[in-house]
């Protein structure tokens, strides 16, 4: 749920530069605490936000997270919080997935879609805590977005509230990311895609069995002003079992292996559910939910293009932007995010396609002049053990 821009060489990313009216960068409460680990800040969305760390890097943060646990700093992302009488079901009848499916306690990938389009306004987590109160989860650049359109459209009783600046958010993923936090005392044998709240050295922790990586592991919310103790406790704890502290470079490498999407490049308010393969996130079987004709009619109809995986079959690493074409050089798409898998050791990326391309064909890519064959693949890259 970040909007990075892949850069040029492999291993490395560019962030997009999204800084406030007056041009400053907001700043996490862990900003000091990433200095003094020599991380490599850059803007983002608006935030000053670490890519990497001097004395590991991309690779070895990207690693760490695949074979031990890896701790990330992602106060960036937005926190919303609906209340009310009715909150619950004034979110469900707005974003396009079905709350109904879970219960209190219950996390849900879901959608907020343009109700006169059908585009994605943004990707978001919803956890629900019951039927008065939600807490969102959405995209750094998106939240202001997310927060008016729900305002905007909320009936008397129900209040939206920004709580950004309130929370701090750490996501600790990987393999030993469960053992790290029992170490600490911290609740790890939830369901995958559910939350709980726990007291930790006297003050409250929202534990949540969610992520961006592809591994088993966390996102923990609290509040800002105890985001350094946790952090530093995470990272003395953590030497045991080879953690590193890991940037948002890290970060885009791990979610395009695992086949997540990224808002921003991937998935827009260009492109609908149906065309980036999450129909699987719309409950279409509600009444309601905004752009649901739209949708409905364009499922029913067929899109004409489809987001797809491509990896590289011969030398060259897929970026955004970059024309694909047929064997006949006839133009069919274009690339939407990409880098170098240190998984894989190969270049793959996102690429959105005209219909009836799909699995298994084989395309080329303008790869900075230079034709590369691709071929076109069902993600994950990577199997990835979430649960």
């Amino acid at each position: 749920m970040l909007v990075p821009i892949s850069g040029r060489a492999a291993g490395t990313v560019a962030f997009m530069d999204e800084s406030t009216e007056d041009g400053e960068h907001r700043r996490s409460p862990l900003h000091d605490r990433h200095l003094a680990l020599g991380g490599r800040m850059a803007p983002f969305a608006g935030w000053e936000m670490p890519v990497d760390y001097r004395e590991s890097g991309v690779i070895k943060e990207h690693t760490a997270v695949r074979t031990a646990v890896g701790i990330f700093d992602v106060s960036h992302l937005g926190k919303v919080r609906i209340t009310g009488s009715g909150a619950a079901e004034y979110v469900n009848g707005a974003l396009a997935n079905d709350l109904a499916k879970i219960g209190p306690g219950g996390a849900q990938y879901t959608l907020c879609c343009d109700d006169a389009t059908g585009g994605i306004v943004d990707d978001l987590i919803a956890y629900l805590y019951g039927d008065d109160e939600v807490f969102l989860v959405p995209n750094a650049a998106n939240t202001d977005e997310i927060v008016t359109r729900l305002a905007d459209a909320a009936p008397a009783g129900v209040q939206v509230a920004d709580v950004h600046e309130r929370y701090a958010t750490i996501a600790v993923q990987g393999p030993e990311s469960a053992e790290l936090l029992t170490k600490l005392g911290l609740p790890s044998g939830h369901p995958y895609m559910s939350f709980l709240e726990t007291a930790w050295r006297g003050t409250t922790l929202v534990v949540c069995r969610t992520g961006y990586t592809g591994e088993h592991g966390y996102e923990v919310v609290l509040e800002a002003g105890d985001a350094t103790a946790l952090w530093d406790a995470l990272l003395d704890a953590g030497s045991e079992f080879g953690a590193l502290p890991c940037g948002l470079g890290a970060r885009d490498t791990l979610r395009t292996e695992a086949g997540y999407p990224l808002h921003g490049q991937d998935i827009s308010l260009a492109v609908t559910p149906v065309q980036a393969r999450l129909a699987w996130a719309v409950g279409w079987k509600k009444p309601s939910f905004w752009g649901r004709d739209v949708l409905v009619a364009e499922r029913e109809q067929g899109a004409r293009r489809r987001l797809w995986g491509i990896e590289a079959i011969d030398r060259g690493i897929p970026r955004p932007h970059m024309s694909v074409s047929d064997f006949s050089d006839r133009w069919v798409g274009e690339v939407t995010s990409g880098t170098f898998s240190p998984t894989r050791q190969v270049g793959i990326g996102f690429a959105l396609l005209d219909q009836p391309l799909g699995e298994g064909d084989e395309v080329r890519v303008d790869v900075r002049g230079r034709s590369r064959a691709m071929r076109v693949v069902k993600p994950p890259f990577v199997r990835v053990t979430t649960k």
